[in-house]
């Protein structure tokens, strides 16, 4: 057998390397690769490069707590956000730790020796990798195939069709007539960089979303930085903006009328007086049963106001030579059409996991402390908040996953699992949004139960309490292999 690596991380995005930061800070001399399917660290942000490709959470809580954000702006733009990741990556000693080009296939667990066989698939054929621990940073979508609805009449379209997820390096968009279909925060970003250059712009969507601006003038925050060391002064601008989102989200979902109107009237401020904020800005659900779209000092309704950006609110019925034609019998005349659609829900990056030969459907597994498979070994799962930054529940998975590894090796255990046991308890969604992706893929993600660890919650602070308490043996079987390596 070939070297047996402590832990395999599996993705080289945000969670990848914030993983390997972590469970090396706590274990020193912890033995890790990183397998990576692309050719260039960043995940997320290396695959989507349509223009205006942004955050659509503040940078300050999706950074990593441990290596500050220079930059003033709070929405960064996505090869700001690459470039980020790979200097951290860099500084810390984890690129060379990663093998790029390595897709992985299956994750097999032999419990003779309390190991994993990651079989995957490179420039070199068919390879494998062993380990004692494998821990899943490959996010929740579909890397290869975005959604997209099937459009009567697609065929006759004589215009050019992009999807956001498989934006062409060499389209050039300057002086067209340009349809975006969506209304998400892919949409969102996208459009005012397309109105730069384009003719014209519209956007069309089958219902409105909650659209907010952020400023990204940051008044506080520099004074902050002059005054604290820059580590401290990262830390300090990263709870204010995580203490500023949660009570945004809990208010709004206290008060979802209230809310309603004062999103809908922030918007009116920002549009022409005569605007019908409510056809296109007053959504049918309450604010952040989907996650809500930000927006940078306004730039999209600045576009609406100087008329280079349409909105457009009706349903697609066929596409024609020219264009679209819609529900309500309007034509929109379009040189190029950008299905904004959104994402195919995928967990685990797609890859088979199988114990002791039978195959693990992690739909049918509870989650256990939002990151570990219920009766499956030394795996974790780094999945982020659908109300907050992604990076809040990353980081603090990975320093779970690592006090958990620490535990295991002072103990001289080499497995380790959830167990619910005889315990009855009612599934319900891992994720709580009733966004379309989430909706059409029921399937692709783990069940959450209804209470204690078992419960998957979206709620930063109070996970960030039971972090500080958590107790590492807690529902979970500790062993060691019947058999050496």
């Amino acid at each position: 057998m070939s070297e047996t690596y402590d832990v395999i991380i599996i993705g080289a995005g945000l969670s990848g390397i914030d993983a390997a930061y972590r469970l090396r800070e706590e274990n020193p001399s912890l033995r890790y690769l990183i397998l990576e399917r692309r050719e260039r660290i960043g995940g997320t942000w290396d695959l989507f490069r349509y223009p205006g490709i942004r955050s659509d959470s503040d940078i300050f809580t999706l950074s990593f707590p441990f290596e500050p954000w220079q930059r003033p702006e709070a929405l960064a733009q996505g090869p700001d956000i690459r470039e980020y990741v790979t200097a951290t990556a860099r500084k810390h000693g984890i690129t060379d730790h990663i093998r790029f080009g390595q897709h992985v296939q299956t994750a097999d667990w032999d419990s003779r020796t309390d190991t994993w066989t990651i079989t995957v698939e490179g420039d070199q054929g068919e390879q494998t990798h062993h380990c004692r621990f494998v821990y899943f940073a490959t996010g929740y979508y579909d890397y290869d195939e975005p959604y997209t609805p099937q459009f009567a009449g697609l065929d006759d379209y004589t215009g050019t069709v992009v999807h956001p997820q498989h934006w062409p390096e060499d389209l050039d968009h300057s002086g067209k007539r340009i349809v975006v279909i969506g209304s998400g925060a892919t949409a969102v970003s996208l459009i005012p960089s397309l109105a730069a250059t384009a003719d014209h712009v519209t956007m069309l969507q089958r219902s409105p979303s909650y659209i907010a601006s952020m400023s990204q003038t940051q008044r506080l925050s520099p004074l902050i930085r002059k005054v604290l060391p820059a580590k401290a002064a990262h830390r300090v601008i990263r709870a204010r903006y995580a203490a500023q989102t949660a009570a945004m989200v809990h208010g709004l979902h206290r008060f979802p009328r209230i809310g309603r109107k004062l999103l809908t009237s922030g918007v009116a401020k920002e549009l022409p007086e005569d605007y019908p904020v409510d056809v296109h800005f007053n959504p049918t659900y309450d604010p952040w049963d989907q996650r809500m779209c930000m927006v940078p000092d306004g730039d999209l309704f600045a576009a609406i106001t100087t008329g280079k950006v349409e909105m457009v609110t009706d349903h697609v019925d066929r596409f024609d030579a020219t264009g679209i034609t819609l529900k309500s019998g309007r034509h929109l005349d379009a040189d190029v059409v950008v299905t904004a659609t959104g994402l195919q829900l995928l967990g685990f990056g797609g890859i088979r996991i199988r114990v002791d030969d039978a195959e693990v459907k992690p739909h049918d597994r509870f989650v256990f402390k939002s990151h570990l498979l219920e009766d499956v070994p030394n795996l974790a799962w780094s999945v982020g908040y659908t109300n907050a930054s992604w990076t809040l529940r990353a980081d603090m998975t990975a320093r779970a996953v690592a006090k958990l590894l620490r535990y295991m090796r002072s103990h001289g255990y080499t497995h380790a699992y959830p167990h619910l046991g005889e315990v009855s308890m009612s599934a319900q969604p891992v994720w709580d949004l009733k966004a379309g992706y989430v909706e059409r893929s029921p399937e692709a993600l783990p069940k959450s139960g209804t209470h204690g660890h078992w419960r998957v919650r979206h709620n930063y602070y109070r996970d960030a309490i039971d972090h500080r308490l958590d107790d590492v043996e807690d529902s979970m079987v500790f062993g060691r292999a019947p058999a050496a390596v």
